[in-house]
């Protein structure tokens, strides 16, 4: 039994990397190895308008000559960038279509330099991000305006409104067509408030569609890495297909399967941490597309048919677009689904209570390090009973080794013998010989839903803990809590009934020398939380182990 004991050990082990693999999986779009295929009731095909969204060679591109924006004999359009700057972001927009080209949230440093800010849509060097909005359709006088199109900017600078919100204007006239895009900024507030106004210019009806696009190019983040692994890509949502995850190699290969219409909804781009997304009108019907755009260059959007406008007659429409951090309670409050790009993968049922326990201890201490160690502390109170049953079987395990030591030594020519010696052992002295797993397995979902909470919390982002821990989301530097983490655990090993079989004591000796070095690419938070576990762990079994090797030797 006791090489049961260890077995179901090495087991829990080894199921522990095999759900932690799984959840890589999930987080990087890929299937669930624990579920069917997701079901074809969705379409595959795109939906029959956005390939007529207009699609520059590259991203942020001026017009084709002679295309849509052209100049005389086909010269690059004048085009220049507005910069809006709030207390919590930097926007810079081209009058060249309109395009948001680039978004800096500024109370958010660089992954990599704390110097500089985390930057969102950008184009240039290895990475491309934009906002693109415009018309799909033409007049016998030409296109309309779109993401290429020539804008002007209307009195020459953004203004504020009377609430005091930064207003830009922009305007475009193209096929007969004007097209407007008014740009809306709050402090504060990382919701960007964006109407269209069309107006014909014609002399005949014109039946315009809006188009809300977000590029992105299909490389992964600079600070991806195996145990690090983190999702980038295309995410939706409907009311009547809920939260959907894509991945820009099924773009490529053809194979994307989402909703491709609705009437409510948002589409986005999701990163680690942060996130972008179009929200168009409320209960407008509208296409949902995901295509390739040029070579390692994809495109997640919506096409809005807006109806039949009449000569000389206009037609608004209003949508947001939200772009910044993954913060729950804010996207909650946003649209419906918003809040779930906060994606907890498979343990989620888990994942959100642990949170929201944690959001009210922070609110209380301050600091997520110690909310991390006060959590430890609440859920071991939780399964102290459960627990104190495991650590007195393995302390009356450790009280009667001797006397199995000896039903070794006699029966070790008859194992089965053996065997019942030792089951009429355990029956007398009471003990299950595997007791001293079951503190292990309730803990394990515990352990991954705390892993995803700390995988998928903005709001622990940067936060320090004590010392060298500046960010409890990023392994230690100095890999001092895996060390410590190591040393607990070879006491914890030592405090267990040893194993006869010299082999197996040295296999449970490996044991924490292979999680610790596991441990150094995980998040800091997560060690923190097993250090403290281990180090309550050590206390609990040390005391219940005296308590039964002092009622021994009386």
């Amino acid at each position: 039994m006791e090489l049961n004991k260890r077995t179901v050990l090495w087991i829990v082990f080894a199921i522990s990397l095999i759900v932690l693999w799984n959840n890589w999986m999930v987080a990087n779009g890929k299937q669930s190895l624990f579920s069917a295929a997701p079901p074809a009731k969705v379409a595959q095909q795109q939906p029959a308008k956005p390939n007529d969204v207009p699609a520059a060679a590259q991203a942020g591109a001026a017009a084709v000559p002679g295309g849509p924006g052209a100049g005389p004999a086909g010269a690059a359009p004048a085009t220049q960038r507005v910069t809006i700057t709030t207390d919590i972001v930097k926007v810079d927009i081209d009058t060249l279509g309109g395009v948001i080209k680039r978004l800096e949230l500024l109370k958010f440093p660089d992954h990599f330099d704390k110097t500089k800010n985390q930057v969102l849509f950008d184009v240039g060097g290895p990475n491309t991000y934009l906002g693109q909005t415009g018309l799909i359709g033409q007049t016998p006088a030409g296109v309309l305006p779109n993401h290429q199109t020539p804008f002007t900017v209307r009195g020459g600078a953004p203004t504020r409104d009377a609430n005091g919100n930064v207003q830009l204007v922009l305007d475009a006239e193209q096929g007969g067509v004007r097209l407007t895009k008014t740009f809306t900024f709050k402090k504060g507030d990382y919701t960007i408030g964006l109407r269209h106004d069309v107006t014909n210019l014609t002399a005949a009806p014109v039946q315009p569609s809006l188009y809300l696009q977000l590029q992105h190019d299909g490389n992964k983040p600079a600070n991806d890495s195996w145990f690090m692994s983190s999702y980038t890509g295309p995410t939706l949502y409907t009311s009547e297909d809920k939260y959907q995850k894509l991945t820009f190699e099924e773009i490529e290969e053809g194979s994307a399967q989402h909703s491709t219409k609705a009437n409510n909804g948002w589409i986005a781009i999701s990163q680690h941490f942060f996130v972008s997304a179009f929200i168009p009108a409320d209960k407008a019907q509208r296409d949902i597309f995901t295509k390739k755009i040029a070579t390692n260059l994809y495109a997640i959007g919506t096409v809005q048919p807006l109806g039949t406008v009449a000569p000389g007659a206009t037609v608004s429409t209003d949508s947001r677009l939200y772009s910044g951090p993954q913060d729950e309670k804010t996207l909650e409050t946003i649209t419906p689904g918003l809040e779930l790009v906060k994606d907890y993968g498979m343990l989620t049922i888990l994942a959100k209570p642990i949170f929201w326990v944690m959001d009210q201890l922070h609110a209380m201490l301050g600091n997520w390090g110690w909310t991390i160690v006060a959590l430890t502390i609440l859920i071991k109170l939780a399964f102290f009973p459960l627990s104190a049953a495991g650590y007195r079987s393995m302390a009356k395990m450790r009280v009667v080794t001797p006397k199995m030591q000896a039903i070794r030594e006699r029966y070790k020519n008859d194992p089965q013998k053996m065997q019942q010696a030792t089951m009429e052992l355990y029956k007398t002295e009471k003990i299950n010989p595997l007791g001293g797993c079951l503190p292990i397995l309730v803990q394990m979902p515990v352990f991954f839903a705390l892993y995803w909470v700390l995988q998928s919390s903005v709001e622990m982002r940067g936060a320090p803990w004590i010392g060298w821990i500046t960010d409890l989301t990023q392994p230690d530097p100095y890999y001092v809590l895996p060390i410590i983490y190591a040393i607990s655990m070879y006491i914890t090993t030592k405090l267990n009934p040893q194993p006869a079989d010299p082999v197996q004591a040295k296999m449970m000796l490996f044991m924490p020398l292979a999680f610790s070095v596991i441990f150094v690419f995980f998040p800091s938070g997560l060690v923190l939380y097993w250090v403290v576990n281990n180090i309550l762990s050590i206390a609990q079994q040390w005391v219940i182990t005296k308590k039964f090797e002092s009622g021994a030797a009386k």
